[in-house]
């Protein structure tokens, strides 16, 4: 097993680097870069894109340099000064291996327009997102798996039928229309004012007592923990439902039975072990994916300031640092993810044996 782990960890850094080779190379095509940005306010477009669009190429005049939307009528001495602050004097390939030689040693940089840390940035939002992320994860189990056990115990009755019709619902809900269906029932959008309409915490926060700060956390992140957990449901319990009457239609159970071992020896004893081997295991996948897609219209929805909004404002700004740090540093989380996945495979089940699947 410990080949096996140093191979998967010797090729976090080609893929890593792939990634970024991508991602880089795809920024040099896209109009809207950050100099353009702060040339299109300056000339009081308001935005970059307006401009791209041709609604403000009434108020450009022929001088200045003609290379950046909305730099006519500029000084090309400011704007050589402004490639300069932002790097863009310097070939492409050069500011590309001094980014990865920057990020090799977790030096992100700071933001562009923020004037703080890439990291701090990040530092700052992470609880939202890992609010968002773990509760969602954690509910989703322990319904999930509970509901799937029952389902395949009782395949076939009429439990195993409305409660399908009910998750395959819920799935079929978009998360962000369900998130809007909440704040108008339970808001103060049309019926009962119960959950604040925003944030992660109260106003009176550092008022409040250690107990009152944790009910206040819960009562503002039950909401949105629920809108982005519904359509998690349906995949997980018919996974664990599928995966139970995969084993208990095995020989070994029969066996067992037979023995006159009592039925819940059997299924919890024997079964159990069996059938959430792919369950448990993809535990740290799932929180990943819970945690780093989904959450911007959730986020934007109950006005909470995660990580899912400062992507989404980072990328519309062209704040490169903000947009390429955040891209390796959870690249590098997604890539450990997934050999922790293989690991949890190894520790529910300590049969399984990677490197002999792979001679």
């Amino acid at each position: 097993m410990g080949a096996y782990i140093i191979r998967r960890l010797l090729l976090v850094v080609p893929t890593l680097i792939g990634i970024m080779i991508i991602n880089f190379s795809l920024t040099q095509f896209v109009p809207g870069g950050p100099v353009e940005q702060i040339l299109a306010q300056l000339e009081g477009q308001g935005d970059v894109f307006e401009t791209i669009s041709g609604s403000g190429s009434e108020t450009l005049d022929t001088g200045g340099d003609d290379s950046y939307v909305g730099g006519r009528g500029l000084p090309p001495e400011f704007i050589a000064e402004l490639e300069k602050e932002f790097g863009f004097d310097k070939p492409p390939l050069e500011r590309f291996l001094n980014m990865m030689w920057n990020y090799l040693r977790f030096d992100f940089g700071e933001s562009y327009f923020r004037s703080i840390g890439v990291l701090e940035l990040v530092w700052e939002k992470l609880p939202v997102s890992i609010s968002l992320g773990l509760w969602s994860t954690l509910i989703a189990y322990l319904v999930s798996i509970p509901l799937g056990i029952r389902k395949a115990i009782k395949d076939g009755s009429a439990f195993d039928t409305w409660t399908s019709g009910a998750i395959i619902v819920a799935y079929a809900i978009p998360g962000f229309l369900f998130a809007i269906l909440l704040l108008v029932l339970f808001a103060g959008g049309s019926y009962y004012q119960i959950f604040p309409l925003r944030g992660l915490t109260s106003d009176n926060w550092d008022q409040l007592s250690f107990f009152g700060k944790i009910t206040d956390y819960f009562w503002h992140i039950a909401l949105p923990v629920l809108a982005s957990t519904i359509s998690a449901f349906a995949t997980l319990t018919l996974l664990t439902k599928n995966s139970f009457l995969d084993e208990i239609k095995k020989q070994y159970v029969i066996t067992a039975k037979a023995k006159g071992l009592a039925e819940n020896r059997v299924l919890y004893g024997h079964v159990f072990r069996n059938a959430m081997l792919i369950v448990i295991a993809g535990f740290p996948g799932l929180f990943l994916g819970i945690f780093l897609s989904g959450s911007l219209i959730i986020e934007t929805i109950f006005s909470l300031d995660g990580l899912g909004r400062l992507a989404f404002e980072a990328t519309v700004a062209r704040d490169y640092p903000v947009v390429f740090g955040t891209l390796y540093f959870f690249g590098l989380i997604g890539l450990i993810i997934g050999i922790l996945s293989d690991l949890m495979y190894v520790f529910v089940d300590p049969r399984i044996d990677f490197e002999s699947r792979e001679t």
